[in-house]
């Protein structure tokens, strides 16, 4: 005789009765559209509503998922996911929820892929789990956040897993189209959170700067870029109140520091720091190198995240990509981030770019791109120190200064060895962004 057992109850995320505003309507995880998904799947959204109703399909049953906005993915990158046995769905597109192509392998329950932000080339799947993306764990205070990032990317789960597991945790989500004018849907729904790039955050201050003061924040987060002194302290006069936070993560080994001192990079006696349940920090070669217990699949023990450090003082600052970071001056190594971190403690700039250029005989040059904030191309104004550099260089701009490319070459000579004064600065209108949040990678 067999016994028929009916199967396990859909699981309830905790958070299911969180409120969510996304497309303009103000729903609660409950009210999601309900998917009907192959397995295994690489969902591509066109939509946060159904990138959300993805992330809560799979917290409910266990589908293994790779979730990624479709205009991530190119025809090749969908070739390679059903190569690699993907059912390929679009989701919020007609017809949604219909697979492109079968899948051609057996799903492995609870598997949720990434994909990695292409930094050092073509994007990669990063395999995790629900409990391995979702780091914040314990009581939280009641927030309403912000989440301005590209579906299925860390960053990203980061936030919608919060949501998801923590009663009281709300979310507001930012459509592509809404990125400019994102203060003023972040005041109308009572923000008081938000999560974003460096690039995220100097875009706001350049572009809208009341509009942001408006903004209820009482925890600010930025993560993904390097995080120099300027914007920190920008952030900081705006919100004098609030918590910053910098947050070091990767698809590959998850969130991995957390700092919430005010100051750039991350104190040096947390070099090599053992303890359970937390990563473990090095500097190896000048790379930074992890070992976290929020890893992806695979990546067990040492990870060479290919990021440049450099101790200073009592701090370990982070620059930028080691692949990007280094520039060879005619045999004299430069740092394109102390260069960048040099050119937006100019009380004039908004943002830079540092790269270098080929050159005869010296091999490259240094070469920039900086958006002005807004009127400093017009008039100086009034004076003032620079921050993020050092009491050394914290000097006055003279007030009859206009901010033009000879401006900066002279504001660079007087902090810079003459190697690393950039040879070409061309001045933006408007600080680019990608997809990403993300401006340099």
């Amino acid at each position: 005789m067999s016994v028929e057992t009916a199967p396990p109850a859909p699981v309830r995320p905790a958070g299911a009765d969180n409120r969510i505003v996304v497309d303009g309507a103000t729903l609660t995880w409950r009210d999601l559209p309900e998917l009907t998904l192959p397995e295994p799947v690489a969902a591509l959204a066109h939509s946060a509503r159904y990138a959300l109703a993805a992330a809560r399909h799979h917290a409910v049953h266990g589908t293994e998922l790779l979730l990624s906005a479709a205009s991530r993915v190119d025809a090749a990158m969908r070739a390679e996911l059903r190569d690699a046995g993907f059912a390929v769905t679009e989701l919020g597109a007609p017809p949604a929820g219909d697979a492109t192509a079968p899948a051609a392998r057996t799903a492995e329950p609870g598997r949720l892929w990434l994909l990695t932000s292409g930094s050092t080339g073509r994007p990669k799947r990063v395999g995790h789990t629900l409990e391995s993306l979702t780091t914040v764990r314990g009581q939280q205070p009641a927030r309403t956040w912000l989440c301005p990032y590209a579906p299925g990317t860390y960053a990203w789960w980061q936030v919608v897993t919060l949501s998801l597991t923590q009663p009281g945790q709300h979310l507001v989500v930012v459509e592509p189209d809404q990125l400019d004018d994102w203060p003023a849907l972040a005041a109308e729904h009572g923000v008081d959170a938000a999560s974003g790039t460096p690039t995220f955050w100097r875009r706001a201050l350049h572009r809208d700067p009341a509009g942001l003061a408006r903004v209820p924040l009482r925890q600010l987060t930025l993560g993904g870029e390097p995080v120099d002194q300027t914007i920190l302290d920008r952030l900081r006069e705006v919100f004098p109140a609030a918590r910053i936070s910098w947050i070091y993560a990767s698809s590959e080994v998850g969130a991995a520091i957390v700092v919430h001192d005010g100051r750039a990079g991350f104190p040096v006696d947390w070099l090599d720091r053992a303890a359970p349940g937390r990563p473990t920090v090095g500097v190896r070669d000048g790379e930074l190198v992890i070992t976290s217990p929020y890893h992806g699949a695979g990546l067990d023990g040492p990870v060479r995240t290919g990021d440049r450090a450099q101790v200073s003082g009592d701090r370990v600052l982070i620059t930028g990509r080691l692949d990007a970071d280094e520039i060879n001056v005619g045999g004299s190594k430069v740092s394109a981030g102390v260069v960048r971190d040099v050119l937006t403690a100019h009380p004039r700039v908004a943002w830079a770019r540092v790269t270098g250029r080929r050159a005869p005989l010296l091999g490259h040059m240094v070469v920039a791109e900086v958006v002005p904030t807004v009127g400093a191309t017009a008039s100086a104004g009034s004076a003032r120190p620079a921050d993020g550099i050092g009491p050394a260089d914290r000097r006055p701009v003279p007030a009859e200064a206009t901010l033009d490319e000879a401006t900066l070459v002279r504001w660079c000579a007087d902090r810079l060895p003459e190697y690393a004064v950039p040879r070409r600065i061309r001045v933006l209108t408007e600080i680019p962004v990608k997809e990403t949040l993300k401006s340099d990678v």
